[in-house]
């Protein structure tokens, strides 16, 4: 047994190394001179490191912090947005006995398997009509879009496992139905709740159709397609790219550091809850 654990240890650190690479080559080059990233070969260890790339594309350009702003604008509120509706809908799926849930936890999830394009282009038909394009609104509106199915099919597991008659026992004391849910149901499902808001903030922080083709503006534009900019016709700027990719990967490392025993805990209780 303590072989196998040591065998499935080891195995796990090279699978973390393997993808911890292109991470820890991303943050290197953006420690780069701009002359150094074509050395051959190519220089493990950044020498000597500078910040330049830091300097010149997050803090001395506006189109970046400007990107980091509008994310942030789209993000949060997409997130709540999500909860706010994922929540009521998993519960009245899970509690609900109705011909039609079938049907609609197939929606759900086939609505995960479209690409994103094939969305945005109906979107901004629609959106035309109605003014959001090149809006927030319009943004957290079809990022709400696309993480709401997901939201759904995984808290759904966790309202079928509040036990009913600690429900029952919260109306005999008076609570009504929504205030016995939110006393007694979400307390319990609040792993659930975590998992579900890291992921749909990983999700709507790095999302770049939406972004590309609802937002027109170098105003409204977040960050991911901001970072596109450094990408040219005749060549790439692999120190600044490097450099605002790493800013944008702080706020997603920092919140799994955070929550990974949520994020974990959540995904697998969520796998075998039925």
């Amino acid at each position: 047994m303590r072989t196998r654990n040591l065998g499935l240890s080891a195995a796990g650190l090279v699978i973390a190394v393997i993808y911890l690479i292109p991470v820890y080559w991303m943050v290197a080059t953006s420690l780069k001179e701009t002359g150094d990233v074509f050395n051959s070969p190519p220089d493990l260890v950044p020498s000597p490191p500078t910040l330049a790339a830091y300097s010149d594309a997050v803090f001395g350009d506006s189109a970046v912090l400007q990107g980091i702003w509008s994310s942030t604008i789209i993000t949060i509120p997409t997130l709540l947005l999500t909860l706010a509706l994922a929540v009521p809908a998993a519960y009245g799926l899970a509690r609900f006995s109705l011909r039609i849930n079938g049907i609609v936890m197939l929606l759900m999830l086939a609505a995960q398997m479209l690409p994103t394009i094939s969305l945005a282009l109906p979107m901004f038909a629609i959106f035309s009509d109605y003014g959001l394009v090149d809006t927030y609104a319009g943004l957290i509106i079809a990022n709400t879009s696309l993480a709401l199915p997901f939201a759904v099919v995984m808290l759904r597991p966790y309202m079928l496992a509040i036990p009913q008659d600690l429900m029952d026992a919260g109306l005999l004391d008076g609570c009504t139905g929504f205030r016995a849910f939110v006393k007694i149901g979400l307390p319990l499902v609040q792993p659930g709740l975590v998992m579900v808001a890291t992921l749909t903030f990983v999700m709507t922080w790095g999302e770049f159709v939406f972004g590309l083709t609802l937002a027109t503006s170098d105003a409204i534009q977040p960050i991911t397609v901001v970072l596109n900019r450094f990408v040219a016709q005749f060549g790439t700027q692999w120190t600044n790219l490097m450099a605002v990719s790493t800013i944008i990967a702080i706020p997603i490392v920092v919140i799994f550091v955070l929550l990974q025993r949520y994020v974990v805990a959540g995904i697998s209780e969520g796998g075998i809850k039925d």
